[in-house]
Order: C-alpha cells, then structure tokens, then sequence
C-alpha cells in the first residue's frame, strides 16, 4: 500500500494553464478575441441546448404515456 496521496479528480470545470495556454493561442494571443471567441461559443451551445430541449418537449407530447393517459 502507497503512501503517497491519490491525484484528486478532475472534474469537467477544471482548466488547465496548458488549455488556458492554448485558447489564446489559437487567437494569437489576443485575450480580448479569446473572450469573444469562448463567449460566442457559451451562446452557440445555450442555443443549441435550447432547441434539442424544446425538440424533446414536443416529442415527448406527441409520445403516448405508457400508462394510458
């Protein structure tokens, strides 16, 4: 049995510097394109969970309730 302490569990809100590193990169460095650039993307993906919820509230209307109702 190991003494030394178990690397802690990244959750899916972890960012690395490395993955900080690489965003500005790929706006060439500039930190205010970078914000946009993330922004725009947060906004696409709020869209995107919009439509598929409002896609799956209509499909499950038209779905029949097992139950008979």
């Amino acid at each position: 049995m190991s003494c030394e302490p178990q690397p802690a569990e990244r959750t899916p809100f972890d960012v690395s510097d490395a993955e900080i590193d690489e965003a500005l990169a790929a706006c060439e460095g500039d930190p205010r394109a970078t914000i946009r650039a993330l922004l725009v993307g947060q906004a696409y993906l709020e869209h995107e969970m919009s439509r598929v919820q409002a896609d799956a509230s209509s499909g499950f209307r038209r779905r029949r309730h097992p139950l008979g109702d």
